[in-house]
């Protein structure tokens, strides 16, 4: 067992109670493998709305049974907030506090200690509106809190044996909406058909960025080739067309995440 690792369980033991903001990625998933490692109380809460694909649902139900970590799912109404749909740059701001304060009542209602996420070091390098959300709910991030880097939670994840640790990040569906435009059901549920399939074409890391009538593709540098070939880009195209899509494009600087903010020219800070 490594330093951090140790240190990780500590923590926990420390908090002897906590309810996990539980969705099932690489992160999530090492901090719920700590959860039974440490033996403390725990609950892990799968948020379920439309802003999140029924394939993350049942792979997290699958991991948490997997590691006999009690859980529970819930409806989240972000939708009911107009300052969520109208998608602003504080977007993930309204998101989080939806959920954290389900998280905080069921807590405090069903004797847990503390709430806890899975954000690691990385996720403090990025514009992050959502991390306000968790201050104001005293939300506790254990794994920052052990210093722990993306990296280490897959090399880790990896020695555990989660199969987890190879797993693509996988934000929500709104994150390929574009700020400004207004996120509505029909769009996020034609986003996840569109990567369904691109899925479903081996492309297991990838965006379809939704601009309307356009739709934008990220993939890895080293997938583009293949995407580019005539009988797979024409596959895509038609297929993408009869979602909803008239023009298909491909983004030609490869996957990149959080690429969305680019528009928002460091003039943002994640404070």
């Amino acid at each position: 067992m490594t330093e951090k690792l140790t240190h990780l369980i500590k923590t926990l033991k420390d908090m002897q109670s906590v309810v996990l903001a539980y969705s099932g990625g690489v992160d999530s998933s090492f901090l719920l493998k700590a959860i039974q490692l440490s033996g403390i109380k725990s609950l892990a809460v799968i948020a379920t709305s439309e802003i999140r694909t029924f394939n993350e649902l049942e792979e997290s139900k699958r991991t948490a049974e997997e590691l006999g970590i009690k859980y529970i799912v819930i409806k989240t109404e972000e939708f009911s907030r107009e300052e969520f749909v109208s998608n602003t740059p504080e977007r993930c701001f309204f998101c989080k506090n939806e959920l954290f304060d389900k998280l905080t009542h069921i807590a405090s209602s069903e004797g847990y200690r503390v709430v806890i996420d899975g954000s690691t070091v990385d996720d403090t390098f990025d514009y992050r509106p959502g991390s306000k959300a968790a201050r104001k709910y005293n939300i506790r991030t254990p794994l920052i809190e052990a210093d722990f880097s993306k990296k280490e939670v897959r090399e880790l994840s990896k020695q555990l044996g989660l199969q987890t640790w190879n797993k693509p990040s996988s934000p929500c569906l709104a994150t390929r909406i574009p700020y400004g435009r207004r996120i509505t059901k029909e769009v996020l549920k034609r986003i996840e058909r569109a990567e369904d399939f691109m899925k479903s074409l081996g492309f297991q890391e990838v965006r379809v960025r939704d601009y309307d009538s356009i739709a934008r593709i990220e993939v890895p540098e080293d997938k583009i080739e293949i995407l580019s070939k005539p009988e797979i880009r024409e596959n895509i195209s038609e297929t993408l067309k009869v979602i909803g899509y008239i023009y298909i494009t491909l983004d030609l600087d490869g996957y990149k995440s959080g690429s969305m903010n680019r528009v928002l020219n460091g003039k943002l800070s994640i404070s």
